[in-house]
């Protein structure tokens, strides 16, 4: 793992700062790692084990994420370091004055993330006048209600499955972390034919080698009930899901959940990264020493942003989708051609791609 000072280079981060708010009991991280094509867009990000590195590598992977997509945006982060299952009124504090905090950092716009909502977005806009993935009834898209992000990794998926060899009718997925993205990525995938082997959540992970009927599956998460409450489910450890007998696996959840310790007993053909860096480099150079083909995440799970950065400027919902499909489709298809012609890794493809548009933008700059 790279220290911190490893992750600052020419590219940013431009902005570090520290929350720390005894009264509300509040402890944040904000990094704004490049703002060069434009005003960072970045997810506000709940959980109690965040801390400054997630923070600087998630910021960096929106620059590149927004970079690739084409969007008039840079890349940020936010981090509360607090427990997403807080009753209402206490995360509505938390979140109020973590938006009170931030509310002078013009070059930050927040979004939701994991385990933040639309909700958390309409009190951060109150507080301070600017948030995306807004509830529909302040004009917003609710990236999460729809499945941005889920609908752009099977849009990723349907591109990336004739170059690895998969045919989406009949392929069997696995899907870690079955919430916000991993669910209507499920739904999307089960369109297209492929059937849904196994699922996780932060309980523990349910398989299905028949396929899980998503209905009742959704059920029981609406309900409040986990993945490995499905009925004649096999139930095991949360980190199954990786490893379990499938074509196409779909990280959807924290970082690093791939790593060199499981690498090699990953069965899929196809990785799907639909969470924000959740491979470690060097497990995404073993996967491809192996031939498993990882399209990377701020490839495959741009739809969020892509969302955001419609829903800021006055679009549609349905511009939104369109938008989605057409630029996941094609950066997903250049990536796999750079990775054709030159003999290259996904990562390395996909940076190329990225960091092209960056540094061009970082070079009109004023430098004096």
């Amino acid at each position: 793992m790279m220290s911190v000072f490893e992750l600052v280079d020419e590219t940013g981060p431009e902005k570090i700062i520290h929350i720390n708010t005894q009264s509300a009991g509040l402890q944040a991280i904000v990094v704004i790692d490049n703002t060069a094509i434009g005003p960072a867009v970045g997810g506000v990000r709940m959980a109690p084990d965040a801390d400054l590195q997630e923070c600087m590598r998630l910021a960096r992977a929106m620059s590149l994420k927004t970079a690739a997509a084409g969007l008039p945006h840079g890349g940020g982060k936010s981090v509360i370091i607090a427990d997403p299952s807080l009753s209402m009124p206490e995360k509505e504090g938390l979140i109020r004055a973590f938006a009170q905090a931030i509310a002078w950092v013009t070059d930050y716009i927040p979004g939701p993330d994991m385990g933040t909502n639309e909700t958390c977005m309409a009190w951060i806009r109150d507080e301070m006048g600017r948030a995306v993935g807004l509830p529909r009834v302040l004009g917003g898209i609710p990236l999460d209600e729809i499945g941005a992000t889920g609908r752009g990794v099977a849009v990723a998926t349907d591109v990336a499955q004739a170059f690895c060899g998969i045919t989406l009718d009949g392929a069997r997925v696995a899907i870690q972390g079955y919430g916000a993205v991993g669910r209507h990525a499920a739904r999307c995938l089960a369109g297209q034919g492929a059937r849904i082997v196994a699922v996780a959540d932060s309980r523990g992970t349910a398989l299905n080698p028949s396929g899980f009927d998503l209905d009742r599956l959704d059920a029981l998460k609406v309900n409040g009930a986990s993945v490995i409450d499905y009925p004649d489910a096999e139930i095991a450890e949360g980190e199954a899901v990786i490893t379990a007998d499938c074509d196409i696996l779909v990280p959807a959840a924290r970082p690093d959940v791939i790593t060199l310790s499981n690498a090699d007993a990953i069965k899929a053909r196809l990785v799907i990264e639909g969470a924000n860096i959740p491979a470690t480099i060097e497990a995404e150079e073993a996967l491809y020493k192996r031939g498993v083909l990882v399209i990377p995440d701020f490839i495959a799970n741009a739809g969020g942003v892509i969302c955001a950065a419609v829903e800021w400027r006055g679009g549609t919902e349905a511009q939104a989708m369109s938008t989605i499909s057409e630029q996941i489709g094609r950066n997903t298809q250049a990536v796999l051609d750079i990775v054709k012609d030159k003999g290259i890794p996904p990562r390395d493809a996909a940076n190329s791609l990225a960091e092209v548009r960056l540094h061009e933008a970082m070079a009109l700059r004023r430098g004096y």
